[in-house]
């Protein structure tokens, strides 16, 4: 059984290497139960999260002779981890073949989750922000940031990157590390001057309350939305739900979970039949994405075990 490590997956693919794996995946069948979720009490802190997340090769549609994988990935969300200078997303996936149950490799959690989760963003990009865009801004300046950023500039002619972050330091900091000949990174403290500026708007935070108001987004601004993976958790406005077309990467987990579909769907803001589309229909051609070029368009993630089989495997097979 092999150990593989953030390093040896940074080696062997790229950015778009996992946006290609995932449009296949999507449109590929895959067992994917909605992830198991618990919150953890703790005495005098921010409540934890584990999230365990299994997904498997269906044999029933792919046929016997498929090889086929199981896979499981084991998650913790510790909020205030920040404090101490650790990530707040923590895991390790296990992955085992398909036709014995034989462990084949121990991969790390983190650094696949974050692969997989930017290369969601990135895929729904392809169909939903408008092919020129090249002006980014980044919300929150947490794990996933670098990797959100450089995959929407593996699918879009990004040449102009804002960062902004509650913490303003902190947004400098992770700019300076980011910033190339190729791409400069910016560290911004003006978020309605930047959204308002921004033809790409990507949030990854754990905001309670809205950060990105409906009344800022110009038109043809697409809005990718990866934070906020509980019901009480807002990153966006219902303004913005208002003036968007709204996606999301699977229906059962954003209706659950995410609050920025959760609380407009409640409050009769947003009604399911708004949910224009998934990543399933979005890849396999059943809908359509961005219709014409001022539309302003919206994605919301909360993640799938099936994105992270499609890239375990991938990684599995480079290494």
């Amino acid at each position: 059984m092999r150990v593989i490590t953030a390093a040896q997956i940074a080696e062997a693919v790229t950015e778009r290497d996992v946006v290609e794996t995932l449009r296949s995946a999507f449109r590929a069948e895959t067992v994917a139960p909605l992830r198991h979720h618990h919150d953890i009490m703790r005495p005098d802190a921010a409540t934890a999260t584990l999230l365990l997340m299994p997904a498997w090769t269906d044999f029933e549609t792919q046929g016997h002779t498929e090889r086929g994988y199981i896979g499981t990935k084991i998650v913790t969300v510790f909020p205030d981890n920040g404090e101490q200078g650790l990530p707040a997303v923590m895991g390790v996936y296990f992955l085992m073949s398909g036709k014995t149950g034989q462990p084949l490799a121990v991969i790390d959690g983190q650094s696949l989750t974050l692969w997989r989760t930017a290369a969601a963003s990135a895929l729904a990009s392809s169909y939903l922000s408008r092919e020129d865009s090249h002006r980014l801004l980044m919300v929150g300046a947490g794990a996933l940031a670098p990797f959100l950023i450089k995959a929407h500039a593996a699918v879009r002619p990004i040449n102009q990157v804002l960062l902004w972050n509650r913490n303003f330091e902190n947004a400098e900091k992770v700019a300076r590390k980011l910033t190339s000949n190729t791409l400069p990174v910016t560290a911004t403290d003006d978020l309605e001057g930047a959204v308002r500026g921004a033809d790409i708007v990507s949030c990854a935070t754990l905001s309670k309350d809205p950060l990105v108001k409906g009344a800022w987004l110009r038109p043809g601004v697409h809005v990718d939305c990866v934070g906020a993976f509980k019901p009480d958790m807002r990153e966006t406005d219902d303004d913005v739900i208002r003036r968007a077309r709204v996606f999301v990467d699977t229906r059962p987990g954003a209706m659950k979970e995410a609050g920025d579909i959760v609380q407009p769907l409640k409050s009769g803001v947003l009604d399911e039949m708004d949910i224009t589309a998934d990543l399933f229909e979005l890849t396999r051609g059943q809908k359509a994405g961005r219709r014409f070029y001022d539309q302003i368009t919206f994605f919301k993630s909360v993640g799938t075990a099936l994105e992270d089989l499609a890239a375990a495997v991938l990684i599995f097979q480079r290494v």
